[in-house]
């Protein structure tokens, strides 16, 4: 979710959230509490008509389907320092030549409809990822997936794999075989009936609203404790801050301006920041997969780095909380080991307009009368897009669209539903798109660097794998960089390939990096406590954050 606007919160009054279920009488949040029938609401920034998908493995599913669903055999804790938890998994080794993964299954787990959970089924969810690219998300290669016997599965990789090991252990939803060895097509399929090892499981379904209740046969004794979830959606999401302050949404991660003041006399909420995430323009850049416009131009895409003035973008559409970005895409203060030259430690808060007047110049875009410049009969006319009710990446559209302006781009902000926008970015189907960059399968940074590997894309008007690069960016300096990377568990080895990575992308720029944005979420303390807080970050608190929203929903208690 985006920034939110103080309009909105001054409709609180008047909201009213009919068309999206959200009142007690339509088993929405239960004032009552207790945890026999406690509930609480959730708006996870789903804007308008929600479509239904609970395939795990598919760009578009919806986002409790990791984490409340499907779990991991591992998780990670991207808001603290912290090792991997174990979740289906107890342990896990590697042989020498990092081909060889032997994992260690839990025991005594059951899926949702009551039937037992054992390696198999970790061998079996492999296997078919193995077996059908468009599920295999990281791009892992595996030559076989087994279990040996009920607690113990081996995966052997085609070639030294160390770096996958985040990817495999803790960004791999499992799935039954009893149910997906009878699916068609397992690409294809919105798994309507989902069966999960997860702490809940699917209750009611509508494109206005859904309902997760609580998987009785959940492994972990005693959670989840809060019984229902709602999932709401609105008609825009600047209608969200006002449910807040109403008190009909327990759970969000949006930027409102002005927050502790808004906060201030509500004495049931409260929030926490957790900033993660780098918020960049993506380009939709190779024209060899399809990509059509000025911005398969390098020097196009260079002269908007450069052209932003991102000291002004904060203050006006960051509310002066975001952080300094890094070319890499890396954070500059986590990660700055990680990053081989000092230069490309932090993006400019200035514009240098005349540099990038310069590139343009160089690659022959001229200014034409109406101070726009063309080449070749092709305007420099560019359009973004971004989901309505975004309204700081609304806001980022109006100012970058007169910076850019200066040196003779003209940028054409629009807005759609998410649907759409997912829907574009997965399928190549735009020019540039607002989003974020960040929180990989680890904090080491291989996950980022795959959104730039050609193994994670396809071609303009097919899906690229959830996460992948959907820039549609093809450089091979890059995949043998990666493929490098993903050979070895020496750190000092990965970092010289990880800068050939960044030496490549800082000069073509596939994405073009704004700003750290800051990670607010606000929670209503008067149907659920256990929040995490700036004290506790037990888990990344962000309402659409896959994975982490489980470990949040069976850390809460109904509130007394």
């Amino acid at each position: 979710m985006r920034k939110l606007t103080r309009a909105a919160v001054a409709a609180a009054a008047a909201l009213t959230l009919a068309a999206a279920g959200c009142s007690s009488s339509s088993g929405g949040t239960d004032t009552k509490g207790g945890a026999a029938n406690s509930a609480i609401t959730i708006f996870n920034g789903s804007t308008g008509t929600i479509v239904e998908n609970w395939n795990p493995f598919t760009p578009t599913f919806l986002q409790p389907t990791n984490g409340l669903i499907y779990e991991p055999l591992y998780w990670y804790n991207f808001a603290a320092e912290s090792k991997p938890t174990p979740m289906l998994a107890t342990g896990y080794s590697w042989d020498t030549a990092g081909k060889v993964l032997t994992i260690n299954v839990r025991e005594g787990v059951k899926w949702s409809d009551g039937q037992p959970f054992s390696a198999k089924d970790v061998a079996y969810t492999f296997d078919l990822i193995s077996k059908n690219k468009a599920l295999n998300s990281t791009g892992v290669s595996l030559a076989s997936s087994v279990a040996p016997d009920d607690k113990t599965a081996v995966l052997t990789f085609t070639k030294p794999s160390f770096t996958d090991e985040a990817a495999v252990i803790a960004n791999t939803p499992i799935i039954a075989e009893h149910v997906w060895s009878k699916i068609d097509d397992p690409v294809k399929t919105i798994n309507p009936n989902p069966v999960g090892t997860g702490p809940y499981k699917l209750k009611t379904f509508s494109p206005q609203s859904y309902v997760m209740e609580k998987n009785a046969n959940y492994w972990q004794p005693g959670k989840p404790q809060i019984q229902n979830v709602r999932y709401i959606a609105l008609a825009t999401a600047d209608a969200a801050s006002a449910a807040l302050t109403a008190g009909q949404v327990d759970w969000m991660s949006a930027f409102l301006p002005g927050l502790d003041q808004l906060l201030k006399n509500q004495k049931n909420l409260t929030y926490v920041n957790t900033p993660a995430l780098t918020t960049s323009i993506f380009t939709c850049s190779g024209a060899d997969l399809g990509c059509k416009g000025p911005q398969t131009d390098p020097a196009v895409r260079q002269a908007i780095y450069w052209a932003l003035n991102r000291d002004q973008l904060n203050k006006l559409a960051g509310g002066g909380f975001a952080e300094t970005a890094s070319p890499t895409m890396l954070l500059p203060g986590r990660d700055k080991g990680w990053i081989a030259d000092p230069n490309n430690l932090n993006t400019p808060g200035g514009p240098d307009v005349a540099k990038a007047n310069q590139l343009l110049d160089a690659a022959g875009w001229v200014k034409g009368g109406d101070g726009i410049r063309a080449k070749g009969g092709e305007k420099l006319t560019l359009t973004i897009q971004t989901v309505t009710g975004w309204s700081d990446y609304i806001s980022l559209n109006d100012a970058m669209t007169q910076e850019l302006k200066e040196i003779g781009i003209e940028l054409k902000p629009t807005q759609l539903s998410w649907n759409e926008w997912n829907n574009n970015q997965v399928q190549g189907k735009f020019q540039l798109s607002l989003d974020s960059i960040g929180l990989g399968a680890s904090p080491n940074p291989y996950a980022t660097y795959l959104k730039y590997s050609s193994k994670t894309t396809e071609k303009v008007g097919q899906a690229a794998p959830p996460s992948g690069n959907y820039a549609r960016y093809k450089n091979a300096k890059v995949d043998a960089a990666v493929d490098a990377a993903a050979a070895t568990n020496d750190e000092a080895t990965q970092k010289a390939q990880y800068a050939i990575v960044q030496t490549e992308i800082v000069r073509d720029l596939p994405y073009i990096p704004i700003y750290v944005n800051s990670m607010l979420t606000e929670f209503n303390t008067s149907h659920a406590t256990g929040w995490p807080s700036n004290d506790n970050k037990y888990a990344l608190p962000a309402s659409w954050k896959q994975w982490d929203n489980g470990i949040v929903l069976t850390n809460l208690q109904p509130a007394k």
